[in-house]
């Protein structure tokens, strides 16, 4: 029991990670599922088969070099200078998700009051250097408690997005094939989407991976994580899909349907929405900050506002733009890392591995 409880510990805090980041707002699963039509819920499969691959991969891996960071675990993997390249990749996309989770979090102020989408960006702004600044642990520890509240949310606006329906097939299919696409070909648009989540996700599951009790717990936990993130996407892509024709100019789609549903729903998805995003964004905004401060600690603070300020000037270029743009970019970057992390995977071959120390210290690895 004890060990069924860490799994499901490590993979609700992965999928509780990748909310905020992939799909609380449901504009990430519209543009690289949904506007594909029907083949773009194929993509959905695929992208579940690839999530919970690396995602186990990474936790068996973080577990396999007792890694105390993953700068540690990356060093160990790829050696240098390559550590160097995927280092930095890591720390400048940390930055590129902190501009998409601002500009989501204006969108969701601006889409509910009509209030200027400036002033949603500049709260989320001072909540997340507030929280960084006064290190509001317990506050993030009740945020991170709506990962189960968004879990049943999804299921319920799912099920209220089916019934009623008066578009016939043809009409959905054409109505999602017009919906802003973030590449091409759905398979290339699946791969994507692993990609940049992998990224963002990386570190938070090397960490976890190398606290875990087991070899065992922390690749059961991996895959479990990127089992239950696979059926979120599916309910969602599929409901984005059959309410095509009404999503088309909508920011949030989620929270549309929410509140298509109920305004009760609407509250709750919009209080999730925005909780999940002050998440997201608090996490990273911390660890971009203490990467920055590594070497200086008292750096800490100036560190992070000057992230939240550059984050905050990028948020202004509009939500639906940003994630059009800088995640398909990151995400053709992230391939290294998930090439390199396959290289690892094989090489070092974690499931192997016995004991809690399974191998030499990340700095005489390679």
């Amino acid at each position: 029991m004890r060990g069924f409880r860490e799994i499901a510990r490590i993979a609700a805090a992965f999928v509780g990670i990748i909310v905020g980041a992939g799909f609380a707002s449901g504009q990430e699963i519209v543009q690289f599922f949904s506007s594909f039509g029907i083949t773009g819920l194929a993509g959905v499969a695929f992208s579940t088969i690839l999530f919970t691959l690396f995602a186990a991969a990474l936790s068996g891996l973080g577990h396999h070099f007792n890694a105390a960071s993953h700068k540690d675990a990356l060093y160990a993997i790829s050696g240098y200078p390559a550590s160097v390249f995927l280092d930095a990749l890591i720390t400048i996309f940390m930055l590129a998700v902190l501009v998409i989770m601002f500009a989501g979090g204006s969108a969701l102020v601006e889409q509910l009051s009509g209030v200027p989408a400036i002033w949603g960006a500049l709260l989320i702004t001072a909540i997340s250097v507030l929280i960084v600044w006064l290190g509001l642990q317990k506050l993030i520890t009740i945020i991170c408690c709506v990962t189960p509240l968004m879990v049943l949310l999804v299921v319920i606006v799912a099920s209220t997005a089916f019934p009623g329906m008066t578009d016939s097939a043809g009409a959905m299919e054409r109505a999602a094939l017009k919906l802003p696409a973030a590449s091409n070909h759905w398979f290339l648009a699946s791969v994507l989407y692993v990609s940049f989540n992998i990224v963002a996700g990386a570190p938070f599951l090397i960490i976890m991976g190398s606290r875990a009790t087991s070899r065992r717990v922390a690749l059961r936990g991996g895959m479990l994580g990127g089992i239950l993130l696979g059926l979120l996407m599916l309910l969602l892509a599929a409901s984005f899909y059959v309410r095509a024709s009404e999503i088309a100019e909508v920011p949030l789609p989620s929270l549309y349907l929410a509140m298509r549903a109920s305004p009760v729903f609407g509250f709750l998805m919009a209080f999730v929405i925005f909780a999940s995003i002050l998440n997201t964004a608090v996490g990273v905004l911390c660890s971009f900050a203490a990467r920055l401060s590594e070497t200086s600690p008292s750096r800490f603070r100036p560190a992070s506002a000057v992230g939240a300020a550059l984050a905050f000037g990028g948020s202004l270029l509009g939500f639906t733009q940003l994630i059009n743009k800088i995640y398909p970019f990151f995400g053709y970057l992230g391939l290294v890392l998930m090439v390199w992390i396959l290289f690892a995977w094989f090489r070092f071959r974690p499931w192997r591995a016995t004991g809690t120390q399974e191998c030499e210290a990340p700095n005489a690895a390679l």
